[in-house]
């Protein structure tokens, strides 16, 4: 795959917390330009991002990012207000507690909830890989499949690991066909897209490619 090709997978995105508004246009004027899936920024910037944008790029946003353990209604109140001020896509991070609790039931009911407030806008899940176990990552993807989310989506990029190969192969046997992969988190080369994809990612969560593709052109 050329570089062209693989940024159509990636969502470009800019969630650091100095990001200021005049990053955010230019992660939107880079997406544009390198005809990225989408842009993904923090939510304070959405309403500002999609009049800018004008329909130029689908904007996306994050809820209960990075450590997921505001309470559901704190999620769904986000979830609402992203969508609100025009959001086309939402990444929500689980309750990680409740999963080392065993409390799948509570973390099926919050993605439910978040769903329902997306009023039919994609939904990807982030399960923070690198924090749970192999049978937790099985039970997730059943979870998440249950709960009608879009995307199941590896890492926020915040808890210490990122997107593996191996993990995204895990999500692809045991998801439902339904269900898409995001992998995100940890992407720097060209070789580490193309092999995501190839395990069965359809999104990418980076920033480095777009900046390699500038790089390519310099």
């Amino acid at each position: 795959m050329n570089l062209s090709e693989i940024l159509t997978y990636v969502d470009h995105t800019l969630l650091a917390t100095t990001a200021t508004w005049a990053d955010v246009k230019t992660i939107i004027d880079d997406a544009v330009a390198w005809r990225t899936s989408s842009i993904c920024i923090p939510p304070s910037y959405v309403k500002r991002a999609v009049t800018y944008s004008d329909g130029r790029i689908p904007v996306c946003t994050v809820i209960g990012f990075p450590n997921g353990y505001q309470t559901t209604e704190t999620k769904v109140f986000e979830t609402d207000d992203a969508v609100k001020n025009g959001a086309a896509e939402i990444d929500m991070v689980i309750n990680l507690g409740h999963v080392k609790d065993g409390r799948f039931d509570l973390v099926l009911a919050e993605i439910r909830a978040v769903r329902d407030a997306c009023a039919g806008r994609i939904l990807k899940v982030i399960v923070e890989t690198s924090q749970l176990t192999e049978a937790e990552k099985i039970e997730l993807c059943n979870v998440v499949s249950e709960a009608g989310a879009d995307f199941i989506k590896t890492s926020t990029g915040f808890g210490g690991g990122g997107a593996t190969v191996e993990d995204v192969q895990l999500f692809r046997q045991h998801v439902a066909a339904a269900v898409s992969i995001k992998a995100s988190g940890g992407i720097r080369s060209k070789e580490d897209a193309e092999q995501l994809i190839l395990a069965g990612a359809t999104r990418l969560g980076t920033s480095r490619l777009v900046a390699l593709a500038k790089e390519e052109l310099a």
